[in-house]
């Protein structure tokens, strides 16, 4: 694969949006969302995909432990990726069964042609957005990275900006920040 671009899409999973742990903040990226997945695919960007899974045991699980509240179970509704957020044809999709995916790093790291610049945008901001900037990063470190503020939200706008600054911390460029749709203007 010859891509000079990627757009990772994290967890726009409908669990995230208006499900178990949705906001307002998410249901209000997910158009800016669908518009940048339909720029990426138009400009032949390759497009990836990550969906935070889980099963049935998740409560006995450390991250159910410390977040009680069952979601992204496995071939669930909530664990679908939004049918608003199109899917192009030549996308991958990585389920992740943590914050970040590994396997996702290792797709990167061993593309023919290692892109020179990788865009991000999804949920959460300050967990799983993060962890895959992190991944990213350590992957491909000569490559351009960013996030794009306005295309992700956070379990909370302080945790959201909070994030934000961590990437900056390691190189990760941060577009868009101020202009999140959720913001009050």
């Amino acid at each position: 694969m010859k891509a000079k671009k990627v757009l990772i899409v994290v967890d726009m999973q409908n669990d995230f949006i208006d499900g178990a742990l949705g906001s307002q903040e998410a249901v209000t990226i997910v158009d800016k969302v669908a518009e940048k997945v339909k720029a990426a695919e138009e400009e032949g960007t390759l497009v990836l995909f990550t969906r935070d899974t889980h099963g049935e045991d998740y409560m006995t699980t450390e991250e159910g432990k410390n977040l009680p509240v069952p979601h992204c179970i496995e071939r669930t509704e909530g664990w679908q990726v939004s049918e608003k957020i199109p899917y192009p044809q030549k996308s991958r999709s990585f389920d992740k069964f943590t914050f970040g995916s590994l396997e996702m790093g290792t797709f990167l790291k061993e593309l023919a042609f290692p892109p020179e610049r990788v865009d991000l945008v999804g949920l959460c901001t300050d967990i799983c957005v993060l962890s895959n900037a992190v991944i990213a990063k350590a992957a491909l470190p000569n490559a351009h990275i960013t996030v794009d503020a306005a295309c992700c939200a956070g379990v909370t706008p302080e945790s959201h900006d909070t994030a934000l600054s961590a990437m900056k911390a390691i190189q990760v460029e941060v577009v868009n920040q101020g202009s999140e749709p959720w913001r009050k203007q």
